[in-house]
């Protein structure tokens, strides 16, 4: 009978032990835990019934869905990640788990995550779950080579997990939904564009094509052009009945400072001011769905309207 070597019995036990860790880099768990928490926006905007089953399957759904994306862009980009400073220490890029266990990690959480979405929330969801998959999956990655416009692909992508929470509230598609959609567009360039400025070495290495690498003067200016919507875009939440114009008024001073740091981004084109830019669109999305949510206009009820003519009349 063949002897087992214990010190490969201890290296499987490692392996087995260190799997979640594993899961959680081919996730990019921090990356689909913020697409989850613009979904979960969506649905706390919408003007449906709250129904707390149906919110858990669209955060769930959601975040698996993104999990699934996430883990097939990284079997993609083995070859490309590998020449990147930000991405070879990547789980598949060091052979720490094969192609085909990640692929089959992708295929149970997108999967899994079709399902909540389209049986869990409606199938509205699932169908604009499902064309999120494939815009990231077969649009938005094999065209990262190609040309700078995967970047607007990429803002779509990123666009479409608050429509997805409108949709599993209210079961179609209204103008709230899409100005929720067009504020997540316009932050993604702004965050992406000023992520990607220090990155110009590490992605013209791989061969991707970038804004900040093959056209740097407009990647500033689309920087500064869609910061500045996020003004317009947060003026028309109170006109188009979404929020009150406290939201208005209270994101204006933070809009306002996004505007001026990336007019600096655009003036110095240099990595500091990008740096400075960046850091403050981690926490500018936050506060505006933070902001949105508890200025949410709800609907007056009509329960009085409904007494007074139920009531039988007094004299």
């Amino acid at each position: 009978m063949t002897e087992v070597d214990p010190a490969v019995l201890v290296k499987e036990k490692i392996k087995l032990k260190e799997l979640p860790s594993y899961y959680l880099s081919l996730s990019k768990f921090r990356l689909s835990s913020l697409v989850m928490a613009t979904s979960v926006a969506g649905y706390m905007m919408a003007p449906g019934p709250f129904d707390l089953n149906v919110l858990l399957a669209t955060a769930g759904g959601t975040l698996l869905l993104s999990a699934g994306a996430n883990t097939v862009n990284q079997i993609v980009e083995v070859p490309y990640d590998s020449e990147m400073i930000r991405t070879k220490g990547r789980v598949l890029v060091r052979e720490l788990l094969s192609t085909p266990h990640a692929l089959g990690f992708a295929i149970m959480t997108t999967a899994s995550g079709l399902l909540l979405l389209t049986y869990g929330a409606n199938p509205l969801t699932g169908v604009l779950g499902a064309t999120n998959l494939y815009l990231y999956t077969s649009v938005y990655t094999p065209l990262k080579r190609q040309s700078i416009l995967n970047t607007w692909v990429g803002s779509v992508v990123g666009a479409l997990p608050p429509l997805m929470g409108w949709a599993a509230s209210e079961g179609v598609l209204s103008p709230g939904g899409y100005l929720l959609a067009g504020i997540l567009f316009s932050w993604q360039f702004v965050h992406f564009n000023s992520l990607s400025w220090n990155l110009r070495a590490d992605y013209k290495r791989a061969g991707y094509r970038m804004m900040s690498v093959t056209h740097p003067d407009l990647c500033v200016r689309t920087c500064l052009r869609y910061s500045a919507s996020l003004v317009l875009l947060s003026t028309l939440a109170p006109v188009l009945g979404l929020t009150s114009w406290f939201f208005a008024i209270d994101s204006l001073p933070f809009n306002l400072w996004a505007v001026y740091l990336a007019y600096n981004f655009y003036q110095k084109k240099d990595s500091a001011s990008s740096r400075k830019l960046f850091h403050f669109s981690l926490v500018h999305l936050p506060i505006l769905i933070f902001l949105m949510i508890i200025s949410k206009r709800r609907k007056e009820s009509s329960n009085n309207d409904e007494r007074e003519s139920t009531s039988p009349i007094k004299l």
